[in-house]
Formats: C-alpha cells, sequence, structure tokens
C-alpha cells in the first residue's frame, strides 16, 4: 500500500551531557522516511531552503523516498537546538528558526492523492487537515502532534483528531490533551474525540496500544548506549505505519507487530547522533532486532504450582 508522509526536514543542533554537535540532519519526515523505506515505499511531503544538504536528498533518494513532494525555497531551512539531560529522556529547546517551514503550505502531488496510508508528522493541525483534504480515500490515517499545538490550538486539533484513525503521542501530551493523570482515563478520553486506536509513546519504557478493550504495551529495547535520542520518536512512526502498509489488514494482530517494527528502528536511531546509525543499518540487522524483541517479552505459562494454595 502507497504510504504518504507530511512534516518537517530540519538540520538540528544538540547537545547530550556527552557530547554536542551542530548541523544534524533531523526533521520528523527525514527519520519516518528512512524508518518505513525498509518496509515500503515512501512517498514524502516537505519543504527545506537553499541551505539543506543535497546529501540528505540523495540519501533518501537512495532509500527509495519519492522526493516529488519535496519543495527547495529560497531562505533558510528550519532549524532547532535542543538540550538533553543526563538521563537522556528530558530535553530542553535553546532556539527554533522556523525559516522557510513558518510558511509551508502543502500540496500533494496528483501521484500521491491516492495513498492509501497517509502520516501527518508534528505540523500545524489546520495544516493536518488541509492535507487530508487533499487524499481521496485513505485506508488508514495516523498523526502526531505536540504540546504546542495542544496549548495554542486545540479546537484546532481536536477538528483534526475527529478526521483521524490512530493518533501517536508521547505520555506527557497525551495526559495534557486530556486532562487526565491516569493515561488509562486519558487513553479513553483521547479515543472519545475521533482517534479509534491510540499510541502512547514512553521513551525508554516503550509504547502502549489502546484498541478498543485491547491494551498492548511493547518494551524499548534495553540499550547499551544511548547517543542521541532525537529522532526516535518519528522513526518508530516510520517503522510502524512502514510495516502497516505491507499488511492485508490493519487489526490487533498486525498493530502489535507494527508496533515491535517500530520500537526497533527508534533503538537503532538511538545509537548515534541524528540519522548516523539509522542511515547504515541493514535489513538483516532489523530482523535480529526483531528477533531479540520476541525473546524479551516471551514467557511460558506459569504451572498450578506457582500459586499458593492458601486462598
Amino acid at each position: 500500500m502507497s504510504l504518504v508522509v507530511v512534516g518537517s526536514m530540519a538540520l538540528d543542533s544538540i547537545e547530550t551531557p556527552f557530547e554536542q554537535r551542530d548541523d544534524v540532519w533531523g526533521g520528523s519526515a527525514t527519520y519516518f522516511s528512512a524508518a518505513a523505506s525498509h518496509f515500503t515505499e515512501v512517498q514524502l511531503v516537505a519543504v527545506v531552503g537553499n541551505d539543506f544538504p543535497e546529501e540528505v536528498v540523495s540519501f533518501l533518494e537512495g532509500r527509495g523516498v519519492d522526493l516529488a513532494g519535496l519543495t527547495r525555497t529560497d531562505g533558510p531551512t528550519f532549524r532547532w537546538k535542543g538540550r538533553y539531560a543526563y538521563n537522556m529522556e528530558d530535553r530542553e529547546t535553546l532556539d527554533t528558526q522556523l525559516g522557510v517551514f513558518e510558511h509551508f503550505d502543502p500540496e500533494l502531488p496528483d501521484g500521491y492523492r491516492d495513498a492509501e496510508l497517509v502520516f501527518l508528522a508534528n505540523i500545524d493541525p489546520d495544516l493536518q487537515r488541509k492535507v487530508l483534504g487533499q487524499v481521496k480515500k485513505p485506508r488508514l490515517v495516523a498523526c502526531d502532534t505536540m504540546n504546542f499545538w495542544i496549548e495554542g490550538k486545540l479546537e484546532a486539533l481536536k477538528k483534526t483528531l475527529a478526521s483521524v484513525d490512530l493518533l501517536i503521542i508521547n505520555d506527557g501530551e497525551a495526559r495534557q490533551l486530556a486532562g487526565e493523570h491516569n493515561i488509562v482515563r486519558a487513553a479513553k478520553a483521547i479515543r472519545e474525540m475521533g482517534p479509534e486506536r491510540l499510541i502512547v509513546k514512553r521513551g525508554e519504557y516503550g509504547a502502549m496500544l489502546f484498541d478498543g478493550d485491547h491494551v498492548f504495551v511493547a518494551p524499548a529495547f534495553p540499550l547499551f548506549d544511548v547517543i542521541d535520542p532525537t529522532g526516535a520518536g518519528d522513526s518508530f512512526a516510520g517503522g510502524l505505519m512502514g510495516y502497516l502498509a505491507g499488511v492485508d489488514e490493519v487489526n490487533q494482530t498486525t498493530l502489535r507487530q507494527a508496533m515491535i517494527a517500530g520500537s526497533a528502528l527508534a533503538s537503532f536511531t538511538c545509537e548515534g547522533f541524528g540519522l548516523d546509525r539509522l542511515r547504515k543499518v541493514e535489513n538483516g540487522q532489523i530482523k535480529e532486532r526483531i528477533a531479540a524483541f520476541r525473546a524479551l517479552t516471551h514467557f511460558e505459562e506459569l504451572g498450578d504450582a506457582a500459586l499458593s494454595t492458601v486462598a
């Protein structure tokens, strides 16, 4: 099935407790496409400035990503600067320069409008709805959002969510959006806004799927070294949506499988700065890591002797 992603391509400056780098390849659409391209062909819609490295474009083309929807405009590319705390989970935004992304007005090429799967990365919810108005009959629409839109454009976001099948959002933003401290209650409240399914990203603690009364928890892969978690969430979404593009039906079984695929790609992202590790990972390594996830979560049924005879 065809897969369209609409989001950002950026140059990041990243500071961790152990290293600092500038002009790192980034952006939600970049990470998403790099991850999803291991499973399916991706059609990308984004805007970059005339300072954006051609090497990034060549990398994505080499991965089979369709860049007919990529626009290069005079002006600077979107830039983000952030600093991570020692736990590599909490981060502080030090600077944001929107550049040409400030006037991003996504227009899908004609060949993208029949897409069966659509992923709306973290952009203005009004733009997300504009994209949905350009696709014909997608089988699955998924989106991401963030606290900036929850705080500043809540009503617009709710309008978007009414047309979304799957929302992928992090733990804190799920609680903020729902106005609920308890994540199970938050999931119920969010699904009442429109999305039939919800995936809550929980960083080093994995991700949770809420689908009706069904709940599934996928662990995060225990890494010996976390170099840079930037883009892990977008890589997770890319792996998940890329896997779903190759199945006949989106159901609880395939969603569970897709979450493991996404978690595997996210784990590789964390092993290098920006796309350093993800751009080099091979399909055989991805298969090995998915097998390792299966070993992480498998256990045999407990026998009767495991329970006390005392009621």
